[in-house]
C-alpha cells in the first residue's frame, strides 16, 4: 500500500478536484487516494467504491459513508446547510432537524406503485439516508454552474444549493406485436438534471453492483445498454441503435424485428455506467422511435 501524496500535492483522478491527500480518502468525492486506478483497454475507468467510514465534507457540513453492502450516508449539517431527498431514503434524524416537503414544479413519480415526495432537512443536527437495496454510494460533487444528467431512480440527496430538474426522456421507441402496440422507454420517462448553483454542491446516487467512468472525445460514440446508464454530462447527446440478426424478419406483418436494443453516447464529456442492468424486452416490431441508427448482420 502506498502513503497518501504529500499535501496539496493530491488531484483526485475520479473527481478531479484538488486537495492535501490527508485522511486516506478525496475529501470532496470519498474515493481512496492510494487505490491504483484501474482502466480497461477500451479506456473505461473503474470507480472505486467509497471506503467505510470515509468522510466527505460539503459547505459547512459533513457526510460519513457506513456500510459496503448497503451504505448510509449520514451527514452532520450546519445550521445554515439543507439538503433535499426522496422520502423512502430518510432513516433518521435528530429532533433538532428541521423537516419539511421540498416543493419541484411538477414533480410526479412512482416507485413500486406509490408516489415519491421531495424532502428538505435544515441542520442543525445529523440526518442519515439510504437506498434500500445493496449497491454503492456514488458521491459527485459539483463546481459552481456544472451539472449532470441522472437517470430516473438513482438519485438519493442533494445539497441545497444543487438546483434540480426534469425534463422528458430523449430515446423511446414503439412496437407492434400482432395487434399490440406499446411505446418502451429504456431509460425511463424522465432524466433528472442538477446544477450547482454559486457554490460548489454534492450530489449522492446509489447505483447496484460497480461503476466505471469514461471521458468520450468530440464526436466519439459508444454504445451501451440502456439501463446501465448513471450519469453523464449535459454535452453528452444520446441515441437508440438497433440490431436486426439474420433470420429476423417478421412474416407476419412484413418487418424485421429487432433483436437488440443500444444506447448510443456521442462526446464531448464524461459518462458513468453501471455493472448491474436488465436489457430491454423486444416483442414485436420497432414501429417508431425518437432517432435511431441501425445494423442488419
Amino acid at each position: 500500500m502506498s502513503m497518501p501524496p504529500a499535501q496539496g500535492a493530491y488531484t483526485c483522478p475520479y473527481c478531479r478536484i484538488p486537495s492535501d491527500g490527508g485522511g486516506g480518502t478525496c475529501p470532496h468525492c470519498g474515493a481512496p487516494v492510494d487505490v491504483r486506478m484501474r482502466t480497461t483497454d477500451s479506456r473505461w475507468i473503474e470507480q472505486p467504491p467509497i471506503r467505510d467510514m470515509a468522510r466527505i465534507r460539503f459547505s459547512r457540513s459533513t457526510c460519513q459513508i457506513s456500510g459496503t453492502y448497503v451504505p448510509v450516508a449520514e451527514m452532520k449539517l450546519d445550521e445554515q446547510d439543507w439538503v433535499y431527498f426522496s422520502h423512502h431514503v430518510l432513516l433518521h434524524a435528530d429532533p433538532a432537524v428541521r423537516l419539511a416537503a421540498h416543493t419541484v414544479g411538477g414533480f410526479q413519480r412512482m416507485l413500486a406503485g406509490m408516489p415519491m415526495i421531495m424532502m428538505r432537512a435544515q441542520g442543525p443536527g445529523h440526518i442519515a439516508f439510504s437506498a434500500d437495496h445493496p449497491g454503492e454510494t456514488i458521491a459527485v460533487p459539483l463546481m459552481p454552474n456544472q451539472g449532470v444528467d441522472v437517470t430516473e431512480h438513482r438519485f438519493l440527496v442533494a445539497t441545497g444549493n444543487v438546483d434540480f430538474r426534469f425534463h422528458q426522456a430523449p430515446v423511446w421507441f414503439a412496437t407492434q406485436n400482432g395487434n399490440d402496440q406499446e411505446t418502451h422507454y429504456p431509460l425511463g420517462r424522465t432524466i433528472d438534471r442538477f446544477v450547482a448553483h454559486n457554490s460548489p454542491g454534492l450530489l449522492l446516487l446509489h447505483a447496484p453492483g460497480n461503476s466505471f467512468i469514461r471521458d468520450l472525445g468530440q464526436g466519439e460514440r459508444i454504445l451501451v445498454q440502456p439501463s446501465g446508464l448513471i450519469w453523464k454530462d449535459p454535452s453528452v447527446r444520446m441515441f437508440l441503435h438497433f440490431e436486426y440478426p439474420h433470420g429476423a424478419y417478421w412474416f407476419s406483418s412484413a418487418r424485421w424485428q429487432a433483436k437488440s436494443v443500444w444506447l448510443t453516447l456521442q462526446g464531448p464529456g464524461r459518462v458513468a455506467i453501471k455493472s448491474v442492468f436488465e436489457p430491454p424486452e423486444m416483442v414485436g416490431a420497432v414501429l417508431n422511435s425518437s432517432g435511431a441508427t441501425t445494423q442488419y448482420w
